[in-house]
């Protein structure tokens, strides 16, 4: 049994918060997912993310990653094989697509496939103007030391 939740209370009372409440409600909404291929997210520094894939039996022709704003698709495109009988077939090799919402300036910054492991390197990058930083408060009722006209006193002869 699957519950829904109701997330308008949390829009009237936050600002700037609708990209991560709507996505809350598409995952509320999406059907469970695929749980191949088989993939682990880790955080390996401060701003710094990895995704690990096992894509066994994939070359690097037929793997395609595609960064979309704030959206890393990753596709498999498998080549027709030869008409062969398995007598056994235990090594998944269908086509998949896994999606990965990604957070405002998250960039990839490599992409590996080594030993049957498709490695995605990520990294957030916040522009200068979007970090925080210090404001000046001034006091209107003190004097400005720029803006001050000194009148000076005519010396009596």
């Amino acid at each position: 049994m699957r519950s829904t939740f109701d997330f308008s209370p949390l829009f009237r009372s936050s600002v700037g918060f609708d990209r991560m409440l709507n996505a809350l409600e598409a995952a509320n909404r999406m059907a469970p997912a695929e749980n191949w291929p088989p993939y682990d997210i880790v955080k390996s520094g401060e701003d710094d993310y990895r995704i690990v894939m096992a894509v066994a039996g994939f070359s690097e022709k037929e793997l395609t990653i595609t960064h979309e704003q704030n959206m890393l698709i990753v596709t498999s495109e498998k080549a027709d094989e030869d008409e062969k009988q398995y007598l056994h077939r235990g090594i998944p090799s269908q086509a998949f697509e896994r999606r990965f919402e990604l957070a405002d300036y998250v960039k990839v910054t490599a992409a590996k496939l080594v030993d049957g492991l498709l490695t995605i390197d990520l990294k957030r990058e916040i522009p200068e103007e979007m970090k925080p930083h210090r404001i000046e408060i001034t006091d209107e009722t003190a004097p400005r030391q720029g803006n001050m006209h000194q009148i000076e006193a005519e010396a009596a002869a």
